[in-house]
């Protein structure tokens, strides 16, 4: 079921052979029309009292989600309602409420959805920003299985070329520039597979949020742009210096991708041991960041141009954003000197002056920030669908390996690179869900809600 409680309407469904029998014994004798919503009083089948006015519907084999018999019942989404309609439906003979995720894993179980189309169906319940609902839509509606499909396709004529080869060629019925072929084929496939695993994570990072951490000198302004970004008091700020001692992680919406913004630790040698574990936990998160927001003093700078180069050069990360804070601090001629002449100093990221305290050239340092995510994450409608799910990376890699083999045992042992390509093949099944798939599907729909 969704929608449980207090909502306007709750949909209830039942899938399974028992589907009829339900709509029966609860909604009139007479089965509705298929895929056609009709008003019923929605009654006890043990009391015959009546429990709602709702929309029933009727699904029959094999058109329906799941490919068996279906039945919804759209009701009043008030908690004693939906309460009232499940008891009523333990009590018709063959039902029985549905686990977690149970919907689609016989939707795949009928070949309705292969494990990408799942996966995808999981994502866009899970998406919480538009880049999110992009990305998951696309892959549930499979184009990314497309192409596993079409790739194993490939790799099976390949195969069947190989082993007739091995078979038949000494009969001489196997006709000249077959195994050439299959070779060229395989050599190609090799190639595409690498090329969409050169993808820089753009679909996991996606997927999971970027992770852009904060970092700077003590008294920088961590604490109050992380306050600005997620727009709440998330972490405590004061003008002690070494405030913030452990990371501090808040989830944002970043232009319609998802961030995982983390506050963390000034930068500083210290004798305090509680402060150096937090000094040692902020380097070893920048080391891991996929973005790093540099934060500096403005006041803090050295006068001189070139000087203030220098001093933000030693500081510098990969991927890094320089966010010059308390320009408010600054006299409006020194302000706009200081951002004219860093932004012409070669090898320096972007130069965002800010004021947290004031939110001046706040639009600016957003929208950089934007450009940073979005190419971090890409584009999630543009060109071929990337990976999301490190298994579908960890299976890819299988898959080049073995073709490596069959590239490394192709003229001195056709046999053992034949099965290369097998082994290629299997990997490529385990991402569909079309080879091997038991031991993974309790991983991937064990995070499906109830009812979905």
């Amino acid at each position: 079921w969704a929608g449980y409680g207090r909502c306007g309407v709750a949909v209830v469904r039942v899938s399974g052979p028992a589907s009829a029998t339900a709509l029966r014994s609860m909604a009139g004798h007479r089965l509705p029309p298929p895929r056609t919503a009709l008003l019923r009083s929605i009654t006890d089948p043990l009391s015959g009292e009546m429990l709602d006015r709702g929309l029933v519907l009727w699904f029959p084999a094999p058109h329906s989600f799941t490919g068996e018999d279906s039945v919804e019942f759209h009701i009043h989404g008030g908690p004693a309602v939906i309460t009232a309609v499940l008891q009523a439906l333990g009590s018709v003979p063959g039902t029985r409420p549905a686990e977690a995720g149970e919907f689609t894993r016989r939707a795949f179980q009928a070949g309705k959805l292969d494990l990408t189309e799942v996966e995808g169906l999981g994502d866009l319940i899970h998406a919480e920003t538009e880049a999110q609902r992009r990305q998951a839509l696309r892959q549930m509606s499979g184009e990314l299985g497309h192409i596993y499909r079409d790739w194993s396709h490939k790799l099976k004529r390949c195969l069947a070329h190989i082993e007739a080869f091995i078979d038949f060629s000494e009969d001489e019925l196997i006709e000249d520039g077959v195994l050439d072929q299959a070779d060229r084929s395989v050599c190609d496939l090799q190639s595409q597979i690498e090329q969409h695993l050169r993808d820089e994570r753009r679909g996991e990072r996606l997927r999971s949020g970027v992770h852009v951490v904060i970092a700077g000198a003590t008294n920088a302004g961590k604490s109050s742009l992380l306050n600005t970004l997620c727009q709440r008091p998330a972490a405590i700020v004061s003008p002690i210096a070494g405030t913030t001692r452990d990371i501090v992680e808040t989830a944002v919406d970043i232009g319609g991708f998802p961030v995982l913004l983390s506050d963390t630790a000034g930068l500083r040698e210290s004798a305090d041991l509680v402060e150096q574990e937090g000094v040692r936990r902020a380097r070893e998160r920048v080391q891991q960041a996929d973005l790093t927001l540099l934060v500096v003093d403005s006041t803090c700078l050295p006068s001189d141009v070139q000087r203030a180069a220098g001093f933000l050069s030693e500081h510098l990360r990969n991927m890094c954003l320089l966010v010059l804070n308390k320009s408010d601090l600054l006299p409006e001629t020194q302000r706009q000197k200081l951002k004219m002449e860093l932004r012409g100093v070669s090898g320096l990221p972007a130069v965002c002056l800010l004021s947290c305290q004031t939110n001046e050239g706040l639009k600016d340092f957003l929208t950089v920030l934007q450009s940073s995510v979005k190419t971090l994450c890409g584009d999630p409608l543009a060109g071929a669908p990337t990976l999301t799910q490190a298994r579908h990376r960890a299976h890819l890699q299988q898959c080049v390996a073995a073709l490596s083999q069959f590239q490394r045992y192709r003229d001195s042992d056709l046999a053992l690179a034949a099965e290369g390509v097998r082994l290629a093949l299997t990997s490529l099944g385990r991402i569909t869900g079309r080879v091997g798939a038991e031991e993974i599907l309790d991983i991937i729909f064990k995070d499906f809600c109830i009812g979905k």
